[in-house]
């Protein structure tokens, strides 16, 4: 599978160091590590952390070909967790990725293009994306709206939902997504109906939630599939979901099979979990032995 993972790239900046991180990355990078040629289309600064950060990409297997350069700053987050290892975020704005550029991407050929709602941010990003889901031909287009606030907008849900074929969106964002798209909040089996009804090109959407696990609509034949989480001893949740929607496409595309998709994804998002990074370094090793 040949996979484009469209957006930002982030340092996680703790009180006691850093990491790169960011939803796309972390996806492309769970991906990578499951035999994906994953590529990732963002941009960094041409300051030191956007020079780290370009080494660090490379070492995780992931293509670096539309990791573009400007002069902004390399993005960043300040992350604080709270209890159970919940994290918070302070995104900071004005930063490269805010500016991806798509110089030779409209040509190459994807199965799979994944995207959520922080790098739409701005109208720069979301004319590229927009120009990229027009030219493309993908088999399958998969979202993590993964909202961070303040920087989600009911348009920007909207062009997420509107081209996705998989749409991933957790328990706790759920509220917000439907109050912005139909004025109310919605319980989980009428927000996934109401989500179909809405955009009728969604096959599977996928509610996480946490320590209760994963459902899964299927909107082509109303069916729903629960699975639930393994119990693990949580260090942090920082890419949790995106480990999760990583494996869970991998796995879908290759089988079509959604229960055993979810059920690899909920093994690798709980070895996630019980690590401080994202992308933990014995990730490969667990896999080989799941």
């Amino acid at each position: 599978m040949k996979l484009l993972s469209f957006g930002e790239i982030i340092w996680d900046v703790y009180p006691d160091g850093c990491t790169l991180g960011g939803a796309p990355l972390n996806f492309a990078a769970h991906a990578a590590l499951q035999g994906t040629e994953a590529y990732l289309a963002s941009a960094v600064g041409t300051d030191a952390l956007g020079e780290r950060a370009l080494g660090e990409i490379g070492k995780l297997g992931i293509r670096c070909d539309y990791v573009s350069t400007n002069a902004l700053p390399t993005g960043e987050c300040r992350v604080t967790l709270g209890e159970g290892g919940v994290p918070s975020y302070k995104i900071l704005e004005g930063v490269a990725y805010d500016k991806i550029e798509l110089s030779g991407i409209e040509k190459a050929d994807f199965d799979a293009i994944a995207f959520g709602t922080l790098a739409l941010r701005e109208e720069h990003n979301r004319a590229a994306l927009l120009r990229l889901l027009h030219s493309g031909s993908f088999r399958e287009i998969y979202t993590d709206l993964n909202i961070r606030e303040p920087y989600y907008s009911k348009d920007s849900i909207e062009l997420c939902l509107s081209f996705a074929t998989i749409a991933k969106i957790s328990d706790e964002e759920l509220p917000k997504v439907t109050k912005a798209l139909f004025g109310e909040v919605l319980d989980p089996p009428r927000a996934a109906k109401t989500i179909k009804n809405r955009f009728p090109g969604i096959k599977l959407i996928l509610i996480s939630c946490g320590s209760d696990g994963a459902v899964c609509y299927d909107c082509k034949s109303s069916k729903s599939y629960r699975c639930a989480a393994v119990p693990t001893m949580v260090v942090s949740t920082v890419g949790a979901g995106d480990s999760f929607g990583a494996t869970f496409l991998t796995k879908y595309m290759k089988t079509r099979d959604v229960e055993a998709s979810m059920h690899l994804a909920a093994m690798v998002s709980a070895f996630v979990v019980s690590h401080m990074e994202a992308i933990p370094a014995d990730t490969r090793e667990f896999l080989e032995r799941a």
